[in-house]
């Protein structure tokens, strides 16, 4: 069977944990606002998303954030009755934001900033004295300085020790991403390496303390795809889970790459789940959790609240997007289409084969419907003075690929993601064809397509994944509606 995500779409470096029969997790979410997206689950394989974290501007500030900056990995825990949750922001020169909350439906706390523990992918664990450790992929003045420990006082955010080395995995280039487990008699450190593209790992060691020594795993990698043919690439960045009946599974990311060498990925990287078996005191990988991905369509701006899914780069959706009379007024804030302050507002494409069609009256400004990598990789439908764009843009290029007249008032956009139809020895072939275009009296018409390879991370680079969504270049437009159609099957 083929694995499939649990989570799918630009939901990267996943972390659980798990309280009575309720599991809960939450993702990296980069230069997005909200931020880091909190998911729910009874089964480890059905997760609905139930809020964001970072859900207000006191608790996020990304508005200096370059595509891929911005919220990095985080990682969740349920201790002394309440949630934790760590993170970085890469954005406002704080470096670490820890918060809590007694119900993670509810408000979080405003954060605890750490600007004194400098570096990515913190961890959180407490020693059996209660002392708060914090194991984090450390910065300094030359750059990486691999996995370091430090002593935190939570309610302060003051380091209470200096940095401490802690083990460095198996020799693989960035070890990250690191998540220490009090089992048993032992600690355990988990940790990533091999960087997250195609080297991608997962490797462990254990020791008698939280800083060690650390004795590696005979077994290591305990999970990697570098040289294996398998659709799932870049498998790493992992977090272990014990359930209620004592046996464990483990949650991490990986990336569907399709069409020509070296191939592209366009959904970001995605979490995936397994079984986890204990052999001779070593975790080794079982079977893959696999859900049934079955097609969905959904309306996504039926109602007055915009669902938890939206999010905009740089800034809160709030901030330009607002329900009126009729729909939702999206309001310009740049007039460069390039430019990385452009009102966006969309949703991650999350399956392999997608359709968005948004209706839109653009008569007060200039915008449209846009598949979005980032400020300088999208395809967009343009709504100008009567007529209609496909434009694609392509780092410093951007380029109308076909264009259109249409009747004032509201118009139809759509977008399709297909699958390309070249030769799989051919280096045309790419992961997939974007096509845009307008529907009038339910007639599709095509204005516009684009390999969709430049609107993937290869291509643009970075550590995001594909957004559908609405934009605006001046003025505002009214959008009427949107709806997401998606399937990893493309016969339906």
């Amino acid at each position: 069977m083929t694995p499939t995500p649990v989570v799918p779409g630009f939901h990267p470096d996943p972390s659980v944990c798990r309280v009575g029969d309720t599991y809960w997790m939450v993702h990296s979410s980069f230069e997005y606002a909200p931020g880091v997206p909190l998911f729910r689950s009874t089964d480890l394989t059905s997760w609905e998303q139930v809020g964001n974290v970072l859900a207000r501007p006191s608790q996020l500030d990304v508005s200096a954030a370059p595509g891929s900056g911005g919220i990095t990995a985080p990682t969740l825990r349920h201790h002394d009755g309440r949630f934790w949750m760590i993170t970085t922001n890469l954005a406002d020169g704080g470096w670490q934001t820890l918060l809590t909350a007694e119900d993670p439906l509810g408000e979080w706390s405003e954060p605890v900033r750490m600007p004194g523990v400098r570096g990515i992918d913190p961890d959180l664990a407490w020693d059996d004295d209660g002392t708060l450790v914090v194991t984090y992929a450390g910065f300094g003045a030359g750059g990486p300085a691999g996995l370091v420990q430090q002593r935190v006082d939570p309610a302060t955010g003051e380091a209470l020790t200096e940095r401490q080395h802690v083990w460095q995995g198996t020799g693989g280039r960035f070890p990250e991403g690191p998540h220490l487990y009090r089992i048993g008699e032992w600690w355990y450190l988990l940790i990533a390496e091999g960087g997250t593209e195609r080297g991608h790992a997962v490797t462990l060691a254990r020791g008698p303390s939280p800083s060690g020594p650390f004795e590696p795993c005979p077994h290591n990698p305990l999970l990697t795809h570098r040289g294996v043919e398998s659709p799932v690439q870049n498998t790493g960045h992992a977090d272990l889970v014990q359930r209620p009946d004592g046996s464990w599974a483990i949650v991490f990311h990986g990336v569907r790459p399709r069409g020509a060498s070296p191939q592209f990925h366009v959904l970001g990287r995605e979490t995936f789940a397994a079984e986890v078996e204990w052999v001779d005191g070593w975790p080794r990988l079982g079977e893959w959790l696999t859900p049934d991905p079955a097609p969905v369509l959904l309306d996504e701006l039926a109602g007055d609240e915009l669902l938890v899914s939206w999010v905009s780069p740089r800034r809160f959706p709030a901030d330009v997007l607002t329900r009126g009379e009729g729909g939702w007024r999206l309001t310009a804030v740049g007039g460069d289409p390039a430019a990385e302050d452009l009102a966006f507002a969309g949703r991650r494409q999350e399956h392999l084969h997608a359709r968005v069609r948004a209706v839109v009256d653009a008569t007060g400004g200039v915008g449209g419907l846009s598949v979005r990598m980032d400020a300088r990789h999208h395809l967009d439908l343009e709504v100008s003075a009567g007529r209609v764009h496909a434009v694609a843009q392509v780092g410093p290029l951007r380029s109308v690929l076909g264009s259109g007249e249409v009747s004032a008032g509201d118009v139809v956009l759509e977008i399709r993601a297909v699958p390309d139809e070249g030769h799989f020895s051919s280096t045309a072939l790419g992961p997939d064809q974007l096509v845009a275009g307008v529907v009038e009296d339910g007639t599709f018409t095509e204005l516009g397509r684009l390999d969709g390879r430049y609107v993937s991370t290869e291509v643009a680079g970075g550590m995001t994944g594909r957004l559908l969504g609405v934009w605006c270049a001046s003025g505002s437009i009214v959008v009427r509606s949107f709806r997401y159609t998606g399937s990893d099957d493309p016969a339906s």
